[in-house]
């Protein structure tokens, strides 16, 4: 492989790519590229958006259930709908779009170099481009866990998919997956597609759900599956697939609090499709290549206030940053980056310079607490924390601590899996651990009984 790239470069191959230049590079035209790029053109950057698909949008396309636009528009809009307002916008300025463009690498330098202009090679119709900036935004959004990923014993027969799959093929291609339907897991896609699927006349068989407890939305439990009647087993899942070419029917059993299946508890349940809905994955391949650190806990990079990665110019945001349960979020989240973005590539030496001056403390989760964002913090300014629960409790309290100071505490509430929490963390509260000489900073949730 090394004597290839070596005779590559001998031949003159690399120099002969076409180059253009721009502030900031924005990988991925979904609702969180989109909103990055809207916010960094409107901060007075040259930005361009590279898309693999023909189109902006992303998988907003395909989700034509309504629920988007709640807090941002203030109104209920459909996946589509939601998506043509930022389409919209984005055409309406001059924010270069290469659409039908696969990224295959960002080359960013020496990690430790903090004016460094940013390389995006990608492949286009044209043929090979680079893309050069100050600035690059990753908003690759997130891929579906598969069935080898989750390691479902049986056959391998036609007729399973991936909930997100089955979504495309009946609202975008016109297909029909099936006639006769189970779910696996209780993810809001999974929840969003047995209603889709009752609609196209699939009969759902129910949906399966190894917690006991559902991981979607309460609203899509209730719209999704109280409303139409569809069954919702919790603690259990599908432990075998029977079928030669097409799927025949799953075999489910009931688990027990430790997760391990209960004995004699195993069924039969005829059926010709098996959807999966069995969690994301943040789609970091390009993030790895370009020297970006990774949180093992949400699989997405570590960033700090900012959203900027420990790769200079480099910004992560959206599902490729952490899995959000509404688009409307991502939004929010996206335009703090692209905001951060400009800023860096429209005045990096002076951020460069300022870098000295910051702090650099650690986020880290404790109690039940599944993840913690930002993973680090180098300013003493008011940040927003978000995090998730890795289990619903009904009375529990965030706590933030350094060593052994408690430096905050909030109220007793409830917590749920399904929904991203997020708080105010404020200077003051930064600036105490500072003093206190720590590196680290923990946020913890902690259940509580009730007098």
């Amino acid at each position: 492989m090394a004597e290839f790239k070596s005779s590559a470069i001998d031949c003159g191959v690399i120099e002969a790519v076409q180059t253009q230049a721009f502030d900031v590079v924005v990988i991925g035209g979904g609702p969180a590229g989109m909103a990055a790029a809207l916010a960094a053109h409107k901060a007075g950057a040259r930005v361009a958006i590279v898309e693999r698909e023909q189109h902006l949008g992303g998988i907003l396309r395909q989700c034509i259930h309504p629920g988007f636009g709640l807090s941002h528009f203030k109104q209920e809009l459909t996946g589509p709908e939601y998506a043509q307002r930022f389409i919209d916008q984005v055409h309406a300025t001059d924010i270069a779009l290469f659409l039908d463009s696969m990224v295959i690498g960002i080359d960013s330098g020496e990690p430790t170099e903090e004016a460094a202009v940013h390389t995006v090679m990608l492949m286009s119709p044209a043929g090979m481009l680079q893309l050069t900036g100050r600035a690059v935004v990753l908003a690759m959004g997130c891929r579906e866990r598969t069935r080898s990923e989750i390691k479902i014993p049986g056959s391998r027969p036609a007729g399973v998919f991936t909930a997100g799959l089955a979504q495309r093929y009946i609202n975008i291609e016109n297909l029909k997956p099936g006639s006769r339907a189970v779910i696996l897991g209780s993810g809001d896609i999974g929840l969003i597609m047995a209603r889709r699927c009752t609609l196209e006349g699939i009969s759902v068989e129910g949906v399966y759900e190894l917690m006991p407890y559902a991981n979607g939305l309460r609203r899509n439990v209730k719209n999704c599956l109280d409303d139409f009647g569809i069954p919702l087993h919790l603690s259990t899942t599908v432990t075998r697939v029977i079928g030669h070419d097409r799927v025949e029917a799953v075999e489910v059993s009931q688990f027990d609090e430790h997760l391990a299946p209960i004995p004699g508890t195993e069924r039969i349940v005829p059926c010709d499709t098996l959807l999966l809905s069995v969690g994301l994955i943040p789609e970091n391949e390009l993030s790895v290549g370009a020297g970006v650190e990774l949180d093992p806990r949400t699989r997405g990079a570590v960033v700090d206030q900012s959203l900027q990665t420990g790769v200079p110019g480099i910004f992560a945001c959206g599902n490729v940053l952490h899995v959000h349960d509404l688009a409307d979020n991502v939004t929010t989240e996206s335009e703090r980056a692209g905001a951060a973005a400009a800023a860096w590539a429209l005045d990096g030496n002076a951020g460069a310079s300022a870098a000295s001056e910051r702090c650099e403390l650690t986020v880290s989760p404790a109690g039940i607490a599944g993840y913690a964002l930002p993973g680090r913090i180098t300013a003493a300014a008011l940040t927003k924390l978000n995090f998730r629960v890795r289990r619903p409790v009904d009375a529990a309290r965030v706590r933030i601590l350094s060593g052994d100071e408690e430096l905050f505490a909030g109220k007793v509430r409830a917590f749920k899996p399904s929904i991203m929490e997020s708080f105010p963390l404020p200077a003051k509260v930064i600036q105490r651990a500072l003093d206190l000489g720590g590196c680290e900073i923990v946020l913890s949730v902690d259940p509580v009984e009730e007098a």
